[in-house]
Parts: C-alpha cells; sequence; structure tokens
C-alpha cells in the first residue's frame, strides 16, 4: 500500500472515529487542530493566569508545573522535558554517571527497548540487561539472581507492551528491595503513573517514594499536548537540566503544552480512578460478548485490567479487524475499537489491540458493550 492509499485510509478512520457518537475515549486525533488550538485558549485561564507575559525557557508557566509536579510526587524537584522518550535517556545516563556503572536493568518489553531504537547504547552508551522475558515485571528473585551487576533498575509502570501489567504492592516492594540489596538504584518509568493507584492501593507519593527517580507524561492520561516531568533528588534534576540543553531540550517556548498539562492536572487525573473501576466492567462485558459470539478463540488482558487501558486479542488479520471496527464507527456511529496490531513474534493471523476507557466511556454500560460487539463481529464476515 502506498504512502496515498494509506492516508486515505487514515483519513476514513479519523472521520469513522470524529463521527461516532459513542466511544470509550476521545484521543487527540479526533479533533481537528482548530478544536484543539480554541480549547486550550478558552480553558488556559481557569489554571494559569494568562496575562502573565509569554513563558521562554521555562521561567513562568513551565516552572509552575514543574513545582505542581514536583509536589504531587512528593520530589524535591522536577524538570519539563519536551518528550518522555529525553527525559528517560537523561534519566539513566545521569545514574550511570553518578553509581559509576553503565548497566540498566530493565524489562525487554520496556520503552526504551521497544520504542526507541536503540537510543540508550546508541546516544547515552548504557547497556542493557534483562532479568526476565517473561510479560510482566521481574520478580524479586530475578532482579536478586541477576548474574551480573548492574547500576539502575528500571521499572515501567504499568508495563505497557505486556498489556499494561502491574505488580502488586508487595510485588512492587520486594522487586525495589531486591535492587537496594544490590546496591542499585531505582528508577520508574510513570508515562503511565498516573492510574496505577488503584491497583496498587497507594497514592502517588507512595508509590514515587520507593524509587529514586520518576518520569511522568502529560499527554497518555492527562489529555496534554505533549511533554513530560523528571523528578527526583533537587541534585539529580539540576544535572538532568544540564543534559537537557545538550540533548537539545532546552526549547524556547513550550508554554502551550505545559498548559495543557496543567488542565490535564485539574480534570483528568482526579477522574482517573472512575476510568480504572469502568475499565474492569468494559472489560468484562467484551469477555461476555465474545464468548457467545461465535468467534474461535478470543482474550482480554489482563482481566480484570490494572489500570484504564488494557489488551483484546482475536484471531484474525489486522486488516480484517480493521475494516470491521470501521465500518461499525461509520455506519453505526459505535467506536468500540481502533487500530490494531500483529502479535510481534507470534503466528500469522493472531491480532491485538488497544482499548482505552475514559470519560465517554463512562456512558457505557455492560448492555451496550455486548451490543457493540455483536455489531463489530457482524463485520467480521
Amino acid at each position: 500500500m502506498g504512502d496515498t492509499d494509506e492516508q486515505k485510509q487514515r483519513h476514513r478512520r479519523l472521520t469513522a472515529w470524529r463521527g461516532s457518537a459513542k466511544v470509550l475515549a476521545r484521543p487527540s486525533a479526533d479533533h481537528t487542530l482548530a478544536e484543539r488550538l480554541a480549547a486550550l485558549a478558552a480553558d488556559a485561564g481557569t489554571v494559569h493566569d494568562l496575562d502573565e507575559w509569554t513563558d521562554t525557557y521555562g521561567n513562568g508557566v513551565v516552572a509552575e508545573l514543574e513545582r505542581r509536579t514536583a509536589d504531587l510526587l512528593d520530589m524535591e524537584a522536577a524538570a519539563f522535558f519536551p518528550t518522555g522518550t529525553m527525559a528517560q535517556q537523561v534519566a539513566l545516563r545521569c545514574w550511570a554517571g553518578r553509581t559509576g556503572d553503565p548497566v540498566v536493568a530493565l524489562h525487554p518489553l520496556s520503552h526504551p527497548e521497544v520504542h526507541e531504537r536503540g537510543a540508550l547504547t546508541a546516544v547515552g552508551g548504557l547497556r542493557t540487561v534483562h532479568p526476565t522475558t517473561e510479560p510482566r515485571l521481574p520478580t524479586a528473585e530475578e532482579v536478586r539472581d541477576l548474574p551480573e551487576p548492574f547500576g539502575t533498575l528500571m521499572l515501567e509502570l504499568p508495563l505497557r507492551d505486556a498489556s499494561f501489567t502491574l505488580p502488586t504492592w508487595e510485588e512492587l516492594t520486594a522487586v525495589v528491595a531486591a535492587a537496594r540489596d544490590r546496591d542499585a538504584v531505582v528508577h520508574l518509568d510513570g508515562a503511565r503513573l498516573w492510574e496505577c493507584g488503584p491497583h496498587l492501593g497507594r497514592t502517588l507519593p507512595e508509590i514515587a517514594a520507593l524509587a529514586d527517580s520518576v518520569y511522568v507524561s502529560f499527554y497518555k492520561s492527562l489529555d496534554g499536548l505533549s511533554g513530560a516531568v523528571l523528578a527526583g533528588p533537587a541534585t539529580l534534576v539540576e544535572q538532568a537540566r544540564t543534559w537537557r540543553h545538550r540533548y537539545g531540550g532546552q526549547v524556547f517556548q513550550q508554554y502551550p503544552a505545559a498548559l495543557s498539562a496543567l488542565l490535564g492536572l485539574e480534570r483528568e487525573l482526579p477522574r482517573l480512578p472512575s476510568y480504572v473501576e469502568h475499565a474492569k466492567l468494559v472489560a468484562g462485558a467484551l469477555a461476555e460478548g465474545f464468548a457467545g459470539s461465535g468467534v474461535p478463540w478470543f482474550r482480554v488482558h489482563p482481566e480484570p485490567p490494572h489500570t484504564h487501558q488494557f489488551q483484546m486479542w482475536l484471531p484474525y488479520g489486522t486488516e480484517v479487524l480493521d475494516e470491521a471496527s470501521v465500518r461499525q464507527a461509520e455506519e453505526t456511529g459505535v467506536t468500540l475499537f481502533r487500530r490494531w496490531f500483529p502479535a510481534a513474534g507470534g503466528p500469522p493471523g493472531v491480532s491485538f489491540t488497544e482499548v482505552t476507557v475514559a470519560a465517554p466511556g463512562l456512558e457505557w454500560t455492560a448492555d451496550d458493550v455486548r451490543e457493540a460487539v455483536a455489531g463489530f463481529v457482524e463485520r467480521l464476515v
């Protein structure tokens, strides 16, 4: 399929999703540029004084966002980065310099290993080792028994590419203790840390307190435009600011992203527990719907979900599933699923999609979900 055809398909999908009256989540891709800019201009004044001078190099609203995030996580300091990829690379590079050990222990499905094109090694000069290859975070025993020294343990909460899975609080504290026993520091990839509290049964400061540093994102769960924060000890954050400049992250004006992040902290953060709870209803109804649908096989994972996101697996190719998904949206105004992806390393003809339950999804009943499943399956044949 050429670029033109792919662009046409993308336009078709976006048009169908935008035109759907019933969706489980309404991500930013469903809005036009004009709508996003207008909404930001209309709402930003509720979280920041817009009569202040324009923020340049982070001396205004960006600094406020850093202070607010540090307070929420009960960390000494925080630094804003244009991307989470940069924030995390800088954090791990700084810890390597401080520990004198360039080896980072992390999961092979973690973001730096899957989505950053080998940047930890190519750019940061670091080396990675894997305590486990199981589709979950490592256990304390696996960390303790790793046969090779490491200076930093990185834990992604939740582990997105393992179906947004989380350990229990007891498992998490044991893993951290095992790393401490090996004189390693602990860094949390908390891109989606905001919604981990309900499953772990702890507050954000309690979770963050387990680690030496934490990175959080503002667009994945909080509907911000972009950006991330690295939080931790003041001396580490000050060092990270130097490396941020070296990496090209000292951007002249980032106030739109910072304002949208403050809006997310104000509006979306308090609602995330309700999304997590409702995702359990949606996942259960999906399983019930597919169990009676006649499809040869399906999997909802994890069931129940650990956060407001989870994966749905079906034994069909991505083109078939994408077509059924977009046709349902076009013909009924209901978007149940979005994009489908082939199972990495799995047999052909098995695909998965990521399901997110946000504010619009709270309106769905279990009957709504089961009815949508029936409509989706009708379009598979």
